[in-house]
């Protein structure tokens, strides 16, 4: 035992011990704050573009004040001030990096990407580093461990208002070139935060005018394409990128950051695909992916952009479940495809002498196609009873018959092989016997005329079209302007039933009793479309009209009508003939026909020829033709 006199001196000396050695390692940290910071300071690293484009600055000048960032998510900074100042927002996270220790809040844990970065940058040794805990990034990462990224691309959907552009999301997958480790696989989707039963005009109004907030999923590939591919019945395009493994971690780590925070979202340039790009130069700084996209970001053309940055590998092809079951209808002779109905109605369709007259091979295609035939009529409904029998039972006798060897379509042309989305036009024709010259501008995307390869058949996408005119005698006038033109043309056949349908709206030029002047519509309608053979389909369509004409007897004045034509392809040119009219109370009425032909040059050039006459009451009648050249851009 010590003297009581010396165990006192002993615990002093402790606590001055203990208070000396916190002193110094305050003053130490403390010191090395200041030194990162003057550092950084030096080395200018908010300016650094990793820097900016991991907190989604811009700006343009030599103070930090002149920068800030795109996200207004409160909980993406450190310090309140470090949305509007990247140079502050970096001092703040060089503090946290040095001193927090609170485990998941730390600026480690949180910010991964951000935190390396300056780690790098600033050389500091991770063992000097405080310890820290990160146990949901941990727990996030044992999931999500790629080997491989691909930027996947859902084709058009007409039918959804956020998806007729088609989409673009990230699949980061677990291990290379292994088949089903696709299955595995994590998807890094963007999108709108859209409540539950928006109706479509809404969404288009609030897509359109920053209404909406966006957020980074990820969830599992394998929901993506239930929902694409089987549900929706888009067929998916997968970009399989060439990043290395130090440009995927970097990535991944950066969507660590950005889940569930919140950015803006517009419809046509801060969309899912252009933050989509912003994920890829986070990966590939050198990389310039978003510069071009001011004011729009149509998803096919961010995809020709990752492409012609030479960051694709290869390219492979998903057919939507109604693709590969349309390809086994179309292969099947005509008088075998209405046993395929029958028997997906009813098994005992086994039985009868129809069915067994076929041969082996035969048998086991109707069976196929019936079993698939069911289950997409069963696609997003809910489950039948009775339907899922009747599966159940296709399945077991189809499983009787010799394996058949794996379907492979014929892939179709690549949407990245397609013309680009914007167009300008100029054309010379004559209007009511008047001379003109016509400029034109389309903000996107695809007529119906317009080179197919790359697009789908009888689909029209076009905002924000418009043509001047040029007039002899007249001088300049606007002709046209549609605020927005979608055109659906499916076709029919004994299988599948779907609508056809027509929208657009805007500012068009109409000959009115006498007066050519510039009126506001809104048409609609819907109908049907059948193949005539695989390059060509009719349509027929009724339709409806609100217009504002000055010439008419009242401000809005309705219509009824119909459009009824003829889609062709052939090889290089593309034709449609279309008759069509509305009839106006007080025994107005308006018939026209009109022929469009667009000779292809190459994908983004082209010369069309447009006629039209017009028919009206009173025994008027008019023609408008011109021949113009077209470029896509």
């Amino acid at each position: 035992m010590f003297h009581p006199l010396l165990n006192n001196t002993i615990r002093a000396l402790f606590v001055v011990t203990l208070v000396t050695c916190a002193t110094d390692t305050y003053a130490t940290t403390s010191e090395r704050i200041k030194a990162l910071t003057e550092k950084a300071e030096r080395l200018q690293l908010w300016r650094d573009k990793e820097w900016l484009n991991l907190l989604y600055y811009k700006g343009d000048g030599e103070q930090a004040e002149d920068y800030s960032s795109q996200v207004s998510d409160s909980g993406f900074f450190i310090v309140q001030d470090g949305r509007e100042n990247p140079s502050i927002e970096l001092s703040a996270t060089i503090s946290d990096i040095l001193t927090s220790t609170t485990e998941d809040t730390a600026a480690r844990c949180r910010f991964v990407a951000r935190s390396n970065w300056l780690i790098d940058k600033l050389a500091i040794e991770k063992a000097a580093l405080p310890e820290v805990r990160c146990k949901s990034y941990d727990e996030w990462r044992k999931n999500v461990q790629p080997q491989q990224v691909s930027l996947i691309f859902p084709t058009y959907h007409l039918n959804s208002p956020s998806s007729m552009y088609g989409h673009t999301l990230l699949r980061l997958d677990p291990e290379k070139d292994k088949g089903e480790s696709k299955w595995l696989s994590v998807a890094v989707n963007f999108g709108a935060n859209v409540p539950d039963g928006e109706n479509s005009i809404l969404y288009t109004y609030r897509g359109l005018f920053g209404g909406y907030r966006g957020l980074f999923i990820t969830d599992h590939y394998f929901k993506k394409i239930q929902e694409y591919n089987r549900i929706e019945h888009r067929d998916i395009w997968e970009y399989h990128l060439n990043l290395n493994q130090e440009e995927t971690e970097r990535l991944v780590q950066h969507v660590w950051e950005v889940q569930d925070i919140t950015f803006p979202y517009y419809f046509f340039d801060e969309n899912c695909s252009y933050r989509i790009l912003e994920l890829l130069e986070i990966a590939r700084p050198e990389v310039e992916l978003t510069e071009d996209y001011v004011v729009t970001a149509i998803p096919i053309d961010t995809v020709k952009t990752v492409k012609d940055a030479g960051m694709v590998e290869n390219v492979s092809y998903r057919p939507a479940r109604v693709t590969t079951l349309s390809y086994m209808i179309n292969n099947t002779p005509e008088s075998q495809r209405s046993l395929a109905i029958s028997l997906s109605e009813d098994i005992s369709t086994l039985d009868t002498e129809e069915f067994k007259r076929l041969s082996t091979k035969q048998q086991s295609d109707i069976i196929d196609i019936a079993y698939k035939y069911l289950r997409h009529k069963q696609s997003g409904n809910v489950r039948d009873k009775q339907s899922a029998k009747r599966s159940f039972q296709l399945l077991k006798v189809r499983n009787k018959y010799p394996r058949a060897e794996k379907l492979k379509l014929p892939e179709p042309v690549k949407p990245d092989e397609g013309h680009h989305s914007k167009r300008t036009s100029i054309a010379f024709g004559q209007r009511l016997s008047n001379n003109y010259a016509e400029l034109g501008f389309k903000m996107s995307f695809h007529d119906l005329e317009d080179n197919i390869h790359g697009f789908l058949q009888g689909a029209q996408i076009n905002m924000f079209t418009g043509q001047l005119r040029v007039e002899e005698n007249e001088g300049v006038s606007l002709y046209k302007l549609d605020i927005i033109d979608i055109f659906s043309l499916t076709p029919r056949n004994q299988f599948f039933s779907p609508m056809s349908w027509r929208i657009y709206s805007g500012l068009e030029r109409q000959y009115t009793r006498d007066v050519d002047q510039l009126t506001l519509h809104v048409t609609g309608g819907g109908g049907s479309s059948w193949a005539l053979s695989d390059d060509s389909l009719f349509y027929t369509l009724a339709t409806g009209r609100l217009e504002a004409n000055k010439q008419m007897d009242h401000a809005i004045e309705p219509a009824l009508g119909f459009a009824a034509g003829l889609l062709a392809h052939f090889t290089g040119n593309t034709a449609r003939l279309e008759l069509s009219g509305e009839h106006f109370p007080h025994d107005m009425y308006r018939l026209r026909a009109q022929y469009t032909h667009n000779f292809v040059i190459n994908s983004n050039n082209s010369i069309k020829l447009y006629a039209k006459h017009e028919w009206q009451e009173n025994d008027t009648e008019f023609s408008d033709i011109n021949l113009g050249y077209q470029y896509y851009f």
